[in-house]
């Protein structure tokens, strides 16, 4: 195993070696290879993330699914991004350039120093990471952006929060629920339709958790007339049922607002957290770098 973190082929996701990259572009020597190889890494982590969301965004869970396959994926996705990275004309050209004017201290106001923890500027970090995010995801923060704003207002719930989960039960719009003639349900989060619903119904066949097994089952889902009262309904739901009381209280943190979903069997998929959790964190670094 390569040992040297200013050499090609080490671990994109290890923090020790990124440092020790940064550093080694800063001091003498060939700096400019250390300045290459430092932008490459950088490319990879972000690409880690790319591929880690159109995976999400395009595989439905399946009968292989499990903490064996995850781990399989991770890794497997971790290796793809080192070999995605790097190629000519990619982001690492970009990012190398900005660590060079950094170093060279051309932009005073977003220097490179030693007690520095990541090399590229906030405005550079959201750039990536839209990069990183895709054009679809974008798209979808985009689009909700207004509707999911009025409702936050009107319900405390951050939209952020809201987009993400809409964006992870839809594969970013790529899987809406839709009615049997084709036209749209505007069911963003999957609400189903029980007795107590007196609105429209969309039938479809979705994968529901048995004993954490996934099985096809065909369900009502609540239909709308657009979305924002999707939104609405949403927060109507999770802000005045019992059921989601807990989650409330978890409006200060993405973690623990995924997790008193979970809890709250808002989901049967045992993994719902923390995709959710991603969901939300690269709505908040697209929403970040569209404002």
């Amino acid at each position: 195993m390569n040992t040297n973190p200013l050499m090609p082929g080490g671990l994109a996701a290890d923090p020790t070696a990124l440092n020790a990259l940064r550093f080694g572009a800063g001091k003498g020597g060939d700096d400019k290879a250390a300045l290459k190889e430092a932008a490459k890494q950088f490319e990879s982590l972000f690409m880690r993330e790319l591929i880690k969301s159109m995976r999400e965004a395009t595989m439905k869970s399946g009968l292989m699914d499990g903490e064996g396959s995850d781990l399989g994926n991770d890794l497997l996705d971790q290796q793809f991004s080192v070999q995605l990275s790097g190629l000519p004309g990619g982001l690492s050209e970009a990012i190398e350039r900005q660590l060079s004017r950094q170093i060279s201290g051309s932009d005073a106001s977003k220097g490179l120093t030693k007690g520095d923890s990541n090399p590229l500027s906030i405005s550079d970090a959201s750039t990536v990471g839209r990069a990183s995010a895709g054009p679809r995801q974008a798209g979808f923060v985009e689009q909700h952006s207004e509707a999911a704003a009025t409702v936050a207002r009107e319900s405390g719930i951050p939209a952020s929060f809201m987009i993400g989960q809409a964006g992870h039960e839809t594969g970013w719009g790529r899987s809406e629920i839709r009615n049997a003639d084709g036209s749209p349900s505007f069911n963003l989060f999957g609400i189903k339709a029980t007795d107590s619903w007196k609105g429209k119904v969309a039938e479809i066949t979705t994968t529901e958790y048995v004993n954490g097994e996934p099985r096809k089952v065909t369900a009502k889902f609540r239909a709308y007339d657009s979305y924002a009262d999707s939104f609405r309904d949403y927060a109507r739901l999770i802000g005045n049922s019992p059921r989601y009381e807990g989650v409330m209280d978890q409006l200060h943190s993405v973690q623990g607002f995924a997790s008193g979903l979970q809890k709250a069997g808002y989901a049967t998929d045992p993994q719902y957290a923390a995709k959710l959790s991603r969901a939300i964190n690269t709505t908040l670094t697209l929403q970040r770098a569209q404002g």
